[in-house]
């Protein structure tokens, strides 16, 4: 936000765990919200939030917390969403604007327009590609969203001042924002984030039941915790995101699939020239788009 906008006044945050917290600290830090109100499933959380000062104060029920809110935003698995969208549908001021951190947008804007229905115009769809593989309000932290994107998949009846205000939001939080067509988020997640993850978990399922696991586990070099890192990622989560994002994660698995199958026919083959080939194209992908993004966080 420039000199010329206001804070946002009440800021309501539905989940306090590693987003939606570290979204209020950055906020906090930088004077652009004026009280922010955590809704968390147990006392236990939303004490803890209070006690870091991620949150003014929390309550245990969306629709009583909505109430007077400036701006929500939904942090919880998108599983919760149409229970969610059910229970503060009543509360919400009719210049209130809802969005939500979800890794899936389909789903999302499918269970707004039911569950929302004349409020749906005010709901800016919202994906941080950020997080790490820790999660809760005690690893949340102001810094979590310097230089990294923010996808909005505003819809064609969206708001335009509501999408701008979120775009605002985000930006004082340090990231870049950009827009995106709804189902071409999904598809893009789903090779770039959503893909990983799930072979990220099959690799570490496929070793913890193999006869040898504990050699195996013992044995593994920093290669490998570096490259399943995410498999300790919130499992809820990941489960939901599955179950609604289905069909553009299915079409990622096969496809990668078919790209195991031909370094699987390379080897058996010995092949070498195509070994190297596939490992020389994969090389200078992941140098070129890691030198792309360094450019992007460190720009001279």
């Amino acid at each position: 936000m420039n000199d010329r906008q206001t804070p946002i006044e009440r800021l309501v945050l539905i989940g306090v765990g590693l987003i939606g917290g570290s979204l209020a600290r950055a906020l906090k830090s930088a004077g652009a919200v004026g009280e922010v109100v955590g809704v968390a499933r147990s006392r236990r959380t939303g004490e803890r939030a209070l006690a870091l000062g991620v949150v003014d104060r929390f309550s245990t029920s969306a629709g009583d917390a909505v109430r007077g809110a400036s701006v929500v935003v939904i942090a919880t698995p998108v599983a919760t969403f149409p229970a969610i969208l059910d229970a503060i549908s009543g509360g919400l001021a009719d210049d209130a604007v809802v969005t939500d951190v979800g890794s899936v947008k389909r789903y999302v804007v499918d269970a707004v327009r039911k569950h929302l229905r004349a409020h749906s115009t005010r709901f800016v769809p919202g994906h941080p590609i950020a997080g790490t593989e820790q999660s809760g309000v005690d690893a949340s932290f102001a810094e979590l969203y310097r230089g990294r994107h923010v996808i909005l998949t505003p819809l064609p009846d969206t708001d335009a001042t509501a999408t701008q205000l979120i775009a605002n939001m985000w930006e004082v939080a340090g990231a870049d924002v950009l827009q995106m067509d709804v189902d071409r988020h999904d598809r893009v997640l789903a090779a770039t984030s959503h893909l990983p993850h799930v072979i990220a978990y099959a690799l570490v399922r496929f070793l913890a039941e193999h006869p040898e696991r504990e050699t195996l586990f013992e044995l593994a070099a920093g290669g490998f915790y570096d490259f399943t890192r995410i498999a300790s990622s919130d499992p809820v989560m990941w489960r939901d995101i599955c179950l609604t994002n289905g069909e553009p994660i299915v079409d990622a698995l096969r496809g990668f699939r078919a790209g195991l199958d031909a370094f699987i026919r390379a080897i058996e083959e010995h092949d070498g020239e195509t070994l190297e080939r596939f490992f020389s194209q994969a090389k200078r992908a992941r140098d070129a788009g890691l030198d792309a993004k360094n450019r992007r966080q460190n720009p001279v």
